[in-house]
C-alpha cells in the first residue's frame, strides 16, 4: 500500500496545505471529506480561533484532518495544546527547527511531517523524529527556501537522503504532475495554490480572482533578508522592488512589511497593498472549483497521464 496513504489513512496520497487566511476549517472538511489529507493553517490563527476551527471541522468530517503549525509565528506553545486537547491525529510543522515540538506530539500519538527545502534539512527532520516529510519546492507560494531549488531537482535529493513516506510541493496543480512528482520518488503529493481558487477556500474573492487571472511571470520570490515569499507582482510587490533599488536595508525592509500584509491581501481582498501569496502553477488555473471537483480532476487526470505514458518509449 502507498505509505502516505497508510500513514494517514487517507483514499488518495495527497494533502491540502495549511495555508495562512485560506485554509479554515470548511477548506479541511472538505477536503478530508473528498478523499485527500485536509489541513487547517493555524499560522494566522489566535488561539481561540483555531480552537473554534478544529472544533467545527470535527463537525464537518469523522475522517482524519491536520493542523499547519509554522513554527516561525507566534502561540506556538498554545496552539498545541489546543490540538492535543481536540484529539487532531495529524501535525504538519514548518518554517522552523523539527526538534522542538516532534517528541511532545508523537508522545500523544500525533503523526509529524515536516515541511523542508533541501535534502540537507529532510535529513535533519528524519533525526528529529518526524514520521513524513514535504518537499516543497521554490515554485510554491507564500514562504519559501532561500537556494530556489526546483521541485523536481528536490525530490530525488530528498528521496535520497530519507526513507520516510514523501510527499512533494511546490508547483503541482494537476494529475500529470502528481504522476510526475511520484516518478521522481514521492510517495505522494502536497497541494496548495489550486485550493485556494476553490469555493471552500477562506480566501477573499478577488483574491481568488487574482489566482486564475494569473499568467505566466505572475509571482516572484522576494524579501530573502526577512523570510523568502513568493507574490503576486502588485503595487506592494513594486514598492519592494523600489525600495532594492534605492540601497535598502533589512530595518526598513520591515518596516515597509509591517504587519498585516498577508491578511490585508488574502484574506481582506486589498490587491494593491496587500501581499498577495501564491505558487507559479496559479497560471494553468482557470476557474474556482468546488473541492470535491478538484479531488475528482485530479485523479482523473492522474489516470489518464497514465495511460497516455504507456505508449511513450524512449
Amino acid at each position: 500500500m502507498n505509505p502516505l496513504k497508510k500513514l494517514l489513512q487517507i483514499e488518495y496520497p495527497i494533502i491540502q496545505a495549511g495555508m495562512v487566511w485560506c485554509s479554515g476549517w470548511e477548506l479541511a472538511s472538505a477536503s478530508s471529506n473528498a478523499g485527500i489529507l485536509g489541513v487547517i493553517g493555524s499560522g494566522s490563527m489566535y488561539p481561540e480561533v483555531l480552537d473554534l476551527h478544529i472544533a467545527r471541522c470535527k463537525q464537518a468530517t469523522e475522517k482524519p484532518f491536520g493542523v499547519n503549525i509554522p513554527l516561525m509565528y507566534p502561540d506556538v506553545d498554545k496552539h498545541i495544546k489546543t490540538i492535543i486537547k481536540h484529539g487532531v491525529k495529524v501535525v504538519i510543522t514548518s518554517a522552523g527547527n523539527p526538534g522542538l515540538y516532534t517528541p511532545q506530539l508523537r508522545d500523544e500519538g500525533i503523526t509529524v511531517i515536516h515541511v523542508v527545502s533541501s535534502a540537507h534539512f529532510a535529513e535533519k527532520a528524519q533525526k528529529a523524529g518526524v514520521d513524513a516529510i514535504v518537499c516543497e519546492g521554490f515554485e510554491a507560494g507564500g514562504h519559501n527556501g532561500r537556494e530556489e531549488t526546483t521541485t523536481m531537482c528536490m525530490i530525488p535529493d530528498v528521496r535520497r537522503a530519507t526513507d520516510l513516506p514523501l510527499a512533494a510541493a511546490g508547483g503541482i496543480g494537476s494529475g500529470s504532475a502528481i504522476l510526475a512528482a511520484m516518478a521522481l520518488g514521492a510517495d505522494g503529493v502536497q497541494i496548495g495554490t489550486r485550493f485556494v481558487a476553490s469555493a471552500e477556500s477562506s480566501a477573499h474573492h478577488s483574491f481568488k480572482q487574482v489566482v486564475i487571472n494569473a499568467r505566466e511571470g505572475a509571482t516572484k520570490l522576494t524579501l530573502k533578508e526577512l523570510a523568502p515569499v513568493r507574490l503576486v507582482k502588485n503595487k506592494f510587490y513594486e514598492d519592494v522592488q523600489e525600495a532594492y533599488r534605492r540601497g535598502t536595508t533589512r530595518e526598513n525592509l520591515i518596516t515597509l512589511l509591517g504587519k498585516g500584509r498577508a491578511k490585508k491581501g488574502m484574506f481582506e481582498g486589498d490587491l494593491h497593498e496587500g501581499e498577495l501569496e501564491i505558487g507559479q502553477v496559479s497560471s494553468t488555473i482557470d476557474g474556482i472549483l468546488s473541492v470535491a471537483e478538484i479531488v475528482k480532476n485530479l485523479v482523473r487526470e492522474f489516470r489518464e497521464a497514465q495511460m497516455k505514458i504507456k505508449n511513450i518509449e524512449i
